[in-house]
């Protein structure tokens, strides 16, 4: 029920607060509510019968104009986006969130590849078979630069296919049907998007019990573990940029139009976050394997990562905050 309330809750977002529409507010609520009881009683699922209520929502748009009501800040020059531009936009970010995502999982498992084979090669030596470091080395580095390549090229094509849709960036205003439509399939698509969110995540809190339990094992094996640990943070990693580009293009069909002036902040204060994550991210991954080829502490320098993180993420708060405090 919460999201039907959400739902109605954004409808009226962009209409002025006057008496009229709070009652009008308040009997739409009522209507929907009872329907969801209704429903549930039938014995539907939470997500049928949000969606039966949804598809069932009057035409706001029809009785506002009834009213002679009309949206705050409306901007009538905005140019109008076709129930085909927007379906288009919605298949590229999905299929671009695809190709960068298994772009940057190609190049953590290049890293893992690399790891993988240098411990591999080097325990065969050790224990007096044919093998040789070197080779192992060789062919890691080979096999991580081949990947590496071909996600470079994913980045290349994932890119080329969204540059046609740069001009949503100064502002769109699609038809209420439209909107109506695409409300609704983000609100059934958001238990999805939180399920990838807590995938995600648990995997990245769980990696580093790899390197522990073959630490316990072995210390021998603990590059093993980093391999492990490599590969599920890559998994991680696709399900944040793939599910994330998809809710990220209903965030941008359906956000309301801003000022020039915020939306330009906004693009300043994420161009320099994104450069100064161009920075941290390669050096703490060259500390990593430096650190593990050179001084063999793969069962500690994993770290390295989570501590990133966290001061990373302090300083993208805090330059947001600033950034905002600045321009009020």
């Amino acid at each position: 029920m919460e999201t039907i309330i959400v739902y109605l809750d954004n409808m009226f977002a962009g209409l002025p607060k006057t008496p009229e529409l709070e009652r009008l507010h308040q009997e739409l609520l009522s209507g929907m509510e009872e329907k969801y009881l209704e429903l549930k009683m039938e014995g539907k699922s939470e997500n049928e019968a949000i969606g039966i209520v949804i598809s069932e929502f009057g035409n706001i748009e029809e009785l506002t104009a009834e009213l002679g009501i009309h949206p705050i800040g409306a901007e009538q020059d905005l140019p109008a986006l076709t129930e085909e531009e927007a379906y288009t936009y919605m298949a590229d970010r999905r299929s671009a969130g695809f190709w960068t995502g298994l772009g940057v999982f190609l190049c953590v498992c290049g890293v893992a590849l690399l790891i993988f084979l240098d411990t591999l090669f080097e325990n065969m030596a050790l224990n007096a078979t044919n093998g040789s470091m070197e080779l192992g080395s060789l062919l890691g580095l080979v096999g991580m630069f081949v990947l590496i390549a071909v996600a470079v090229g994913m980045f290349i094509y994932s890119g080329m296919k969204l540059e046609r849709f740069k001009s949503l960036d100064q502002g769109i205003k699609i038809p209420y049907a439209l909107k109506t439509t695409l409300e609704r399939s983000r609100v059934l698509y958001e238990p999805t998007y939180r399920f990838s969110l807590i995938t995600g995540v648990c995997l990245c809190v769980l990696s580093p019990v790899f390197i522990i339990a073959t630490t316990y094992i072995n210390d021998d094996y603990s590059p093993y573990g980093v391999v492990v640990l490599l590969l599920s943070i890559a998994i991680a990693v696709f399900l944040f940029v793939y599910y994330g580009n998809i809710q990220g293009a209903y965030t941008k069909l359906l956000e309301e139009p801003r000022h020039a002036i915020v939306r330009q902040e906004k693009k300043e204060v994420d161009r320099i976050v994104g450069a100064v994550a161009a920075i941290v991210w390669p050096l703490a991954t060259v500390v990593f394997l430096f650190s593990g080829f050179v001084y063999q502490r793969w069962d500690i320098n994993w770290a390295i990562f989570p501590i990133t993180g966290i001061l990373f993420g302090m300083f993208s708060n805090f330059y947001h905050i600033l950034k905002r405090q600045e321009v009020s």
